[in-house]
């Protein structure tokens, strides 16, 4: 039976036809008031994943309603013989001391979906593929620990009218052959303003790639609409001081990423991140964009210390459109947050002109996670920002360090002077700036003397290196939020 993208859609402009209809999210208090270890205990046995007793390379297991995960889709095969919804058995899942009886939860439903594979080359199958939670997903490659996420779609994120989370409400996963080593899965998306099919492709490896392929349908205006989100954690790092909360924690760096990288035209941007004292939203024009994503560039193991988390084995997630999106924006919202348990960083794609009611929008991407093999530029990049305030209580001026790093600086002869291009924005003035050879890395490192106006306001400043007309580095773009980040 041919099932395609094409039946996803159908379903998805029947649905944006109609009102929408609220789901019923209710699940029964013992499965709503778990706590997160109570919820970890609960999971899908391994002898009961689909396609387990065969010789196909992939392995599905399914997720269960809990805490705060009370959504619930459905789920279905899609075969040579047709299209099988999968039911839920509550006796294919050990609940182990979570408290809840498998007599109590019969029929719930599930809440979400697990892809396995030998992804790491030891033949043991394990997760490079997970949706859970309105439209978020995560993927992993080889030796990759979970980090940031991904989203279908975003509305109007950090606007004042409050954010609307569309919701995958129904999944089709077709049925591979055992040569293949590509699942592909179909989504349908719905939300009160939209409705949407999904197509990924997904091939795990060392960078495990998701092709995404969306068609969109408007009951209703959307003002800011978010395409391809990433979403990650920035608590801490070497870009700013430590909130007063982590002051006696031995770990240097706390984040699953440390920077937006963006590949606009012919110029490469790299924004650090930080956690900053209030909601901080920023934004970069771009006429044809060419990718961008949320990176874990730091893979020092010593600048984290953290044998948990691993930190330096998160993966960094790269968006690269199919086809011409025009004109619009990669936005990047930092919302504060106090630990590292809130993935308070967000960065997605706003086209230039807002969808309206009735209209009908299509995108197409491809999306990396990578860590070893990152989309890197070709130029010299920024690999660490740091700052300190002037010691000299006559001068209150900032002073940052930019280490940059690569090729294009390696190849210059002893006698090189490269220049650096800096620009300061409103609200602040360039007092000193110092070039100089980092003859332990090879690189160079631009340290620069601010004075900053108003702390209340924010501060952008952008630099770049070349030699006489030729570029040498990406463009370093940070943005100081109100009151300096925590």
């Amino acid at each position: 039976m041919a099932f395609g993208l094409d039946d996803v859609d159908r379903l998805a402009r029947e649905r944006a036809a109609s009102p929408y209809r609220a789901p019923d999210n209710r699940i029964p208090a013992v499965l709503a008031n778990l706590t997160h270890d109570a919820y970890r205990q609960i999971r899908y046995r391994d002898e009961e994943s689909v396609w387990h007793r065969t010789k196909l390379p992939f392995e599905l297991q399914f997720l269960h309603p809990g805490m705060g995960y009370d959504r619930r889709i459905r789920i279905n095969i899609v075969s040579a013989d047709g299209v099988h919804p999968v039911p839920f058995r509550a006796e294919d899942f050990d609940y182990g001391d979570s408290g809840v009886s498998p007599e109590a939860v019969a029929g719930i439903g599930f809440a979400g979906l697990r892809v396995n594979y030998p992804v790491d080359g030891d033949g043991r199958y394990r997760e490079v593929l997970a949706f859970h939670g309105a439209s978020f997903f995560r993927a992993l490659g080889r030796g990759q620990r979970h980090g940031l996420s991904a989203r279908g779609l975003a509305a109007d994120t950090g606007e004042l009218s409050g954010e609307e989370f569309p919701q995958f409400t129904e999944f089709w996963i077709e049925w591979p052959r055992a040569q293949d080593h590509v699942l592909t899965i179909h989504a349908l998306l719905d939300s009160p303003r939209m409705t949407g099919a999904y197509r990924f492709r997904l091939t795990p490896g060392e960078t495990t790639e998701t092709l995404v392929s969306a068609r969109l349908h408007f009951r209703d205006g959307v003002a800011k609409l978010g395409v391809a989100p990433l979403t990650s954690m920035h608590y801490y790092g070497e870009s700013q001081p430590r909130p007063p909360r982590a002051v006696h924690d031995h770990r240097p760096e706390v984040h699953d990423s440390d920077g937006l990288s963006i590949h606009a035209g012919d110029e490469w941007i790299w924004r650090p991140l930080t956690n900053p004292r209030r909601l901080f939203i920023t934004a970069f024009g771009v006429n044809a964009l060419r990718g961008f994503g949320l990176m874990q560039r730091d893979r020092s193991f010593g600048h984290y210390e953290d044998l948990d988390q691993r930190h330096d084995l998160k993966p960094s997630a790269w968006i690269e459109p199919r086809g011409d999106w025009g004109r619009g924006r990669v936005e990047l919202v930092a919302i504060p947050t106090p630990d590292e348990t809130n993935d308070n960083i967000v960065a997605f794609w706003v086209p230039e002109q807002a969808p309206r009611a009735s209209d009908t929008l299509s995108f197409d991407y491809s999306l990396k996670w990578q860590m070893q093999q990152q989309t890197r530029p070709p130029l010299a990049q920024v690999v660490q920002t740091r700052f300190d305030r002037s010691v000299d209580e006559d001068d209150p001026g900032l002073r940052f360090h930019i280490d940059f790093e690569g090729p294009p600086l390696a190849a210059l002869g002893d006698d090189a002077q490269p220049v650096a291009g800096t620009w300061i924005g409103e609200g602040g003035k360039l007092l000193d700036q110092r070039l100089q050879r980092n003859e332990v890395t090879g690189g160079w490192r631009l340290s620069l003397t601010v004075h900053r106006d108003d702390e209340a306001r924010p501060l952008e400043m952008r630099a770049i290196l070349r030699d006489g007309e030729r570029t040498l580095s990406e463009t370093w773009a940070f943005a100081l939020p109100p009151g300096g980040g925590r």
